[in-house]
């Protein structure tokens, strides 16, 4: 009997792209799937397009649940979604990415034989109309806590397929915090946990003007943040450095002030050295 795979769509205002996505679960060549699909408050009647194929999803899958309800944010709804989550593993998408067909059979037969706490593939970059542009493929196959917490990783969200134990003990995610992958992974690898990379493509990750990622300050800021949880760690002075420097980049491009690039350079290479002497003693 194959192993029950949750796959969660959390959705907001993504009315043109939610019916690609919810497809792509549908054609998954692995029959053993519960989809939930959680509507985060959206205004652009995302809802009213995914009830259009509530029937078939009905027929489809093992177990469907879908609702929409006042806006709370990412992070809120996929500490909800979990919850409804039955399955043995986890795979989260996002409402405007597509999963490729082979995605949940080749991932729940790596988990069966590999004891890591999630796997992650290769990614298609798409284009608003659903193109393709290129391919993301990463030529290293494992990643531990070092390599997260250092930006070494290449873990394309929404190819992950994770135990929904691990899931649980880490107590999901955090809802102040809007980088909730990057949180998620150093939570889960810290106790020298690993997540592995399978180099094949899994999914189509699609770039618009309205992804978060486009917010570097934002991102780096919440970045920094996120590492306060590790500031004992011995790479933590290394990982603040390598953040603060990005918040620099960002800031310059911001309001164009090279004495204001320089100055911010020049204090947090003293910083880092700082920190590295005091916790290496």
């Amino acid at each position: 009997m194959q192993p029950l795979v949750s796959v969660i769509i959390p959705c907001y205002n993504h009315r043109q792209y939610i019916l690609d996505t919810i497809k792509s679960v549908i054609n998954q060549t692995y029959k053993a799937i519960e989809l939930i699909v959680i509507d985060d408050g959206s205004k652009d009647d995302s809802f009213e397009e995914i009830k259009k194929i509530e029937s078939e999803c009905r027929e489809r899958f093992k177990r469907f649940e879908c609702y929409t309800r006042e806006n709370r944010g990412l992070s809120a709804t996929l500490n909800e979604a979990i919850q409804w989550c039955q399955g043995k593993y986890v795979s989260l998408i996002a409402s405007d990415d597509i999963m490729f067909p082979e995605k949940t059979s080749r991932q729940v037969e790596y988990l069966e034989n590999n004891p890591v706490i999630g796997v992650f593939g290769a990614v298609a970059i798409i284009d608003a109309s659903g193109n393709a542009v290129t391919k993301r493929i990463s030529n290293k196959t494992s990643f531990s806590f070092e390599d997260i917490i250092l930006n070494k990783h290449d873990l394309p969200a929404c190819t992950q397929m994770l135990r929904l134990s691990t899931l649980k003990d880490v107590n999901g995610y955090d809802e102040s915090i809007k980088i909730e992958d990057w949180y998620l992974w150093l939570k889960q690898t810290k106790d020298d946990e690993r997540l592995d990379y399978i180099p094949e493509v899994f999914c189509g990750y699609r770039v618009h003007d309205s992804n978060f990622s486009h917010n570097h300050l934002a991102m780096y800021n919440d970045m920094k943040k996120i590492i306060q949880d590790y500031k004992f760690h011995f790479l933590y002075p290394l990982a603040e450095y390598k953040i603060n420097r990005q918040i620099t980049k960002a800031l310059f491009k911001i309001n164009k002030s090279f004495s204001e690039y320089i100055w911010l350079r020049v204090s947090n290479w003293f910083r880092y050295y700082l920190l590295k002497s005091k916790i290496c003693k």
